[in-house]
């Protein structure tokens, strides 16, 4: 079978959706699937010289963009005239965007089924740039109206973004929610973990900031309630890892005096992500909305007690008191108090490791995987054979 994901990005640019679609497509071709990736020539940040690459067995198309509007939206309308080659799934990722369109125009002209994962984009406005917000105007009044019609089936991550589906998706049966997964490395213990020697840091206990420096992300949350700690306590460290989105300045400026606190930048290694985890004692996700974070899985099967805001996909997939707590987005008092509760509490959190590892086990990326396959299946009107469905 040969299937094409398209998406603004793809590797080597970090995000929660580019990892998706990694562990979808390796999957695939693992399978025998003959797998595409089309995207725009950007990391983001500069252009990607390599239009044309293979990387572990999934052919990447980049396509040269025109011009971008933020961080994440760039604009690539070629894919219209340059999309080429028989395919029989073409999955598009993330709602709102001008390819959702030119890819079901596309599936009417060239007789693929459009497969669509959301990825949760529904949000106000208030963090997106003026320039975004008459393109997010004309998206709700008519573009994903015209989008949807054209998708075969849509995967919702998150039980939460039902209610915006709904608006657009009148057919119930041509939705479905799977959620993300992790990935087995974060579930294996170990044995000598060098993190806290390799970055310097002494201090008994540390917390834990993993994931885009966004401003919806709230990293400077946890910095200001960071400083308000260590005014109380020495044994405490904290780390922020993840690339620049726009907060790491701040961040850094906030945590420059006190030697605790460290800025380490994007890690990209599985073993390197997985020793940064068990090295730590809370994981802190003040985000002003989410969709659902890899992180929240990656954190539970590292047995990491979560401080998370309750925000979109997080709480259907978190129970305060079972996963970590909640603490509301800015409510520097809370995210103290949550966080010291499981510092000081080892019972506490102990309790809570344990519930995550258990919990963690039911967003293997294979178990994922396996959904994503079954409702191809469905799509096609056909059984496609998968290594990952044997027991």
């Amino acid at each position: 079978m040969k299937i094409a994901h398209i998406n603004m990005f793809y590797l080597p640019t970090f995000g929660g959706v580019e990892r998706v679609m990694y562990e979808l497509a390796k999957r695939q071709v693992k399978d025998g699937h003959e797998v595409h990736v089309f995207c725009c020539d950007s990391d983001k940040y500069k252009r990607i010289e390599v239009k044309e690459e293979i990387i572990e067995g999934v052919h990447v198309h980049r396509f040269p963009y025109w011009f971008r509007l933020s961080m994440s939206t760039f604009i690539w309308p070629s894919l219209l005239w340059r999309f080429h080659g028989k395919f029989d799934i073409v999955h598009t990722h993330v709602s709102g965007h001008a390819y959702i369109l030119i890819t079901g125009i596309l599936s009417r002209i060239k007789g693929f089924k459009h497969f669509h994962t959301s990825h949760c984009p529904w949000t106000d406005t208030s963090f997106r740039p003026p320039v975004l917000k008459p393109f997010i105007f004309l998206n709700d009044l008519f573009m994903n109206k015209l989008s949807f019609r054209l998708v075969d089936k849509v995967i919702a991550i998150t039980p939460w973004e039902l209610g915006y589906l709904n608006k657009y998706i009148k057919e119930k049966e041509k939705i479905s929610v799977i959620p993300n997964g992790t990935d087995k490395i974060f579930f294996e213990k170990i044995k000598k973990n060098d993190f806290k020697k390799k970055y310097g840091i002494k201090e008994k206990k540390l917390v834990l900031f993993f994931g885009r420096l966004n401003p919806t992300k709230g990293p400077e949350m946890l910095a200001k309630t960071a400083i308000n700690i260590t005014k109380k306590r020495k044994d405490i460290a904290f780390v922020w890892v993840g690339p620049d989105e726009g907060k790491a300045e701040e961040v850094k400026e906030l945590i420059k005096p006190y030697k605790n606190m460290k800025y380490l930048g994007p890690l990209r290694d599985k073993k390197e992500v997985a020793k940064m985890y068990q090295a730590s004692d809370v994981y802190v996700l003040p985000s002003y909305r989410e969709g659902l974070p890899l992180t929240l899985f990656e954190a539970m099967a590292s047995g990491l007690p979560i401080v998370a805001s309750p925000v979109n996909g997080v709480p259907y997939e978190m129970t305060s008191d079972e996963n970590g707590f909640f603490s509301d987005y800015g409510d520097l008092d809370s995210l103290e108090e949550n966080i010291l509760n499981i510092l000081d509490h080892p019972r506490i959190a102990k309790k809570i490791s344990i519930n995550n590892l258990k919990k963690a086990r039911h967003y293997d990326w294979d178990t994922i995987y396996k959904r994503y396959m079954e409702e191809y299946e469905k799509v096609l009107g056909k059984k496609i054979y998968s290594i990952y469905k044997k027991d």
